[in-house]
Protein backbone atom coordinates (compact mmCIF):
# COMPACT_ATOMS: atom_id res chain seq x y z
CA UNK A 1 0.00 0.00 0.00
CA UNK A 2 1.25 3.45 -0.92
CA UNK A 3 -0.36 6.55 0.58
CA UNK A 4 2.12 9.30 -0.26
CA UNK A 5 3.74 11.05 -3.17
CA UNK A 6 3.07 10.77 -6.87
CA UNK A 7 0.95 7.69 -7.43
CA UNK A 8 0.78 7.86 -11.23
CA UNK A 9 3.37 5.13 -11.75
CA UNK A 10 2.08 2.81 -9.04
CA UNK A 11 0.59 -0.44 -10.38
CA UNK A 12 -3.18 -0.69 -10.00
CA UNK A 13 -2.86 -3.71 -7.71
CA UNK A 14 -0.76 -1.66 -5.24
CA UNK A 15 -3.28 1.17 -4.88
CA UNK A 16 -5.02 0.39 -1.61
CA UNK A 17 -6.01 1.94 1.70
CA UNK A 18 -5.89 -1.31 3.66
CA UNK A 19 -2.82 -1.88 5.78
CA UNK A 20 -4.11 -2.57 9.28
CA UNK A 21 -2.54 0.51 10.88
CA UNK A 22 -5.30 3.04 10.58
CA UNK A 23 -5.48 5.24 13.69
CA UNK A 24 -8.34 4.27 15.97
CA UNK A 25 -11.25 6.52 16.92
CA UNK A 26 -10.54 8.35 20.18
CA UNK A 27 -12.93 8.01 23.10
CA UNK A 28 -14.98 11.19 23.14
CA UNK A 29 -17.09 10.14 26.10
CA UNK A 30 -20.85 10.29 25.96
CA UNK A 31 -21.76 12.21 22.80
CA UNK A 32 -25.42 13.27 22.81
CA UNK A 33 -27.65 11.85 20.07
CA UNK A 34 -28.20 15.25 18.49
CA UNK A 35 -24.43 15.62 18.07
CA UNK A 36 -24.25 12.28 16.25
CA UNK A 37 -26.63 13.55 13.55
CA UNK A 38 -23.78 15.20 11.63
CA UNK A 39 -21.98 11.86 11.36
CA UNK A 40 -25.22 10.24 10.20
CA UNK A 41 -25.52 12.94 7.54
CA UNK A 42 -22.02 12.14 6.27
CA UNK A 43 -22.93 8.43 6.18
CA UNK A 44 -26.07 9.26 4.17
CA UNK A 45 -23.98 11.21 1.65
CA UNK A 46 -21.64 8.24 1.36
CA UNK A 47 -24.58 5.86 0.84
CA UNK A 48 -25.72 8.04 -2.06
CA UNK A 49 -22.31 7.77 -3.74
CA UNK A 50 -22.17 4.02 -3.14
CA UNK A 51 -25.62 3.59 -4.68
CA UNK A 52 -24.45 5.49 -7.77
CA UNK A 53 -21.31 3.37 -7.95
CA UNK A 54 -23.42 0.23 -7.58
CA UNK A 55 -25.52 1.39 -10.52
CA UNK A 56 -22.34 1.74 -12.60
CA UNK A 57 -21.18 -1.72 -11.47
CA UNK A 58 -24.48 -3.21 -12.64
CA UNK A 59 -23.99 -1.69 -16.08
CA UNK A 60 -20.40 -2.96 -16.15
CA UNK A 61 -21.46 -6.51 -15.29
CA UNK A 62 -24.26 -6.51 -17.89
CA UNK A 63 -21.89 -5.31 -20.58
CA UNK A 64 -19.27 -7.90 -19.56
CA UNK A 65 -21.92 -10.60 -19.81
CA UNK A 66 -22.91 -9.42 -23.28
CA UNK A 67 -26.51 -8.97 -22.19
CA UNK A 68 -28.90 -6.47 -23.67
CA UNK A 69 -29.71 -3.93 -20.99
CA UNK A 70 -33.04 -4.25 -19.23
CA UNK A 71 -35.60 -1.49 -19.70
CA UNK A 72 -34.64 0.29 -16.46
CA UNK A 73 -31.09 0.78 -17.72
CA UNK A 74 -31.99 2.13 -21.15
CA UNK A 75 -31.36 5.71 -20.05
CA UNK A 76 -27.78 4.69 -19.15
CA UNK A 77 -26.96 2.21 -21.88
CA UNK A 78 -28.32 3.37 -25.18
CA UNK A 79 -28.84 0.00 -26.90
CA UNK A 80 -27.57 -3.55 -26.96
CA UNK A 81 -24.72 -2.89 -29.38
CA UNK A 82 -21.42 -3.37 -27.57
CA UNK A 83 -19.86 -0.20 -29.00
CA UNK A 84 -22.61 2.02 -27.65
CA UNK A 85 -22.58 0.16 -24.34
CA UNK A 86 -18.85 0.83 -24.01
CA UNK A 87 -19.40 4.51 -24.78
CA UNK A 88 -22.22 4.81 -22.26
CA UNK A 89 -20.17 3.08 -19.57
CA UNK A 90 -17.30 5.50 -20.23
CA UNK A 91 -19.64 8.47 -19.92
CA UNK A 92 -21.20 7.45 -16.60
CA UNK A 93 -17.79 6.55 -15.14
CA UNK A 94 -16.52 10.00 -16.06
CA UNK A 95 -19.51 11.62 -14.38
CA UNK A 96 -18.98 9.62 -11.17
CA UNK A 97 -15.31 10.63 -11.13
CA UNK A 98 -16.27 14.31 -11.13
CA UNK A 99 -18.86 13.87 -8.36
CA UNK A 100 -16.54 11.93 -6.02
CA UNK A 101 -13.74 14.41 -6.62
CA UNK A 102 -16.07 17.25 -5.61
CA UNK A 103 -17.03 15.37 -2.41
CA UNK A 104 -13.39 14.88 -1.43
CA UNK A 105 -12.58 18.52 -2.25
CA UNK A 106 -15.29 19.63 0.22
CA UNK A 107 -13.84 17.37 2.90
CA UNK A 108 -10.29 18.55 2.20
CA UNK A 109 -11.16 22.26 2.18
CA UNK A 110 -13.73 22.42 4.98
CA UNK A 111 -14.23 19.38 7.19
CA UNK A 112 -10.64 18.20 7.61
CA UNK A 113 -9.13 21.61 8.42
CA UNK A 114 -11.79 22.15 11.11
CA UNK A 115 -11.14 18.74 12.67
CA UNK A 116 -7.39 19.20 12.45
CA UNK A 117 -7.57 22.60 14.17
CA UNK A 118 -10.09 21.65 16.88
CA UNK A 119 -9.35 17.99 17.45
CA UNK A 120 -7.04 16.10 19.74
CA UNK A 121 -3.73 14.62 18.60
CA UNK A 122 -5.56 11.33 17.96
CA UNK A 123 -8.09 13.15 15.74
CA UNK A 124 -5.30 14.89 13.82
CA UNK A 125 -3.74 11.49 13.09
CA UNK A 126 -7.09 10.27 11.75
CA UNK A 127 -7.45 13.35 9.56
CA UNK A 128 -3.91 12.89 8.25
CA UNK A 129 -4.71 9.27 7.42
CA UNK A 130 -7.97 10.22 5.68
CA UNK A 131 -6.10 12.81 3.62
CA UNK A 132 -3.53 10.18 2.63
CA UNK A 133 -6.32 7.81 1.61
CA UNK A 134 -7.82 10.57 -0.50
CA UNK A 135 -4.60 10.53 -2.54
CA UNK A 136 -5.25 6.90 -3.45
CA UNK A 137 -8.91 7.57 -4.27
CA UNK A 138 -7.92 10.62 -6.33
CA UNK A 139 -5.37 8.64 -8.32
CA UNK A 140 -7.97 5.98 -9.10
CA UNK A 141 -10.47 8.66 -10.09
CA UNK A 142 -7.89 10.24 -12.40
CA UNK A 143 -7.16 6.89 -14.02
CA UNK A 144 -10.84 6.07 -14.39
CA UNK A 145 -11.63 9.49 -15.87
CA UNK A 146 -8.82 9.09 -18.43
CA UNK A 147 -9.86 5.59 -19.49
CA UNK A 148 -13.53 6.64 -19.53
CA UNK A 149 -12.64 9.43 -21.98
CA UNK A 150 -10.77 6.88 -24.11
CA UNK A 151 -13.72 4.51 -23.94
CA UNK A 152 -16.23 7.18 -24.94
CA UNK A 153 -14.04 8.19 -27.90
CA UNK A 154 -12.85 4.76 -29.03
CA UNK A 155 -14.95 1.99 -27.57
CA UNK A 156 -13.21 -1.37 -27.70
CA UNK A 157 -12.92 -4.46 -25.55
CA UNK A 158 -9.38 -3.75 -24.32
CA UNK A 159 -10.20 -0.24 -23.12
CA UNK A 160 -13.42 -1.51 -21.57
CA UNK A 161 -11.43 -4.15 -19.65
CA UNK A 162 -9.06 -1.44 -18.36
CA UNK A 163 -12.00 0.69 -17.27
CA UNK A 164 -13.58 -2.28 -15.53
CA UNK A 165 -10.39 -3.14 -13.63
CA UNK A 166 -9.92 0.45 -12.47
CA UNK A 167 -13.57 0.77 -11.50
CA UNK A 168 -13.41 -2.46 -9.47
CA UNK A 169 -10.33 -1.20 -7.61
CA UNK A 170 -12.01 2.16 -7.00
CA UNK A 171 -15.11 0.38 -5.63
CA UNK A 172 -12.94 -1.64 -3.22
CA UNK A 173 -10.99 1.41 -2.03
CA UNK A 174 -13.99 3.75 -1.71
CA UNK A 175 -16.03 1.25 0.32
CA UNK A 176 -13.14 0.75 2.73
CA UNK A 177 -12.36 4.47 2.94
CA UNK A 178 -15.98 5.47 3.53
CA UNK A 179 -16.35 2.85 6.26
CA UNK A 180 -13.20 4.06 8.03
CA UNK A 181 -14.21 7.70 7.68
CA UNK A 182 -17.71 7.07 9.02
CA UNK A 183 -16.44 4.94 11.90
CA UNK A 184 -13.84 7.43 13.05
CA UNK A 185 -15.82 10.63 12.44
CA UNK A 186 -19.35 9.51 13.39
CA UNK A 187 -19.23 11.22 16.79
CA UNK A 188 -16.29 13.55 16.22
CA UNK A 189 -18.03 15.78 13.67
CA UNK A 190 -20.78 16.79 16.10
CA UNK A 191 -18.45 16.74 19.11
CA UNK A 192 -16.17 19.32 17.47
CA UNK A 193 -19.02 21.30 15.91
CA UNK A 194 -18.12 20.52 12.29
CA UNK A 195 -21.02 20.79 9.85
CA UNK A 196 -21.31 18.59 6.75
Amino acid sequence: MILKGDLRGVPLSDLSVEDGIRPLRPDLGAVPAHRRQVGKHLAAIHRHYLIEMCRIAQVLRRIEAGEAPPAELKHIVLNAEMTQNFRAFGTICGQECRVLTMHHDIEEQSIFPQLHASGSEAMRKIVDRLRAEHLVVHELLERLAAVADDLAATPDAETFAQAGAIFDKLWEVVKSHFHYEETTLAEALGYYGVMV
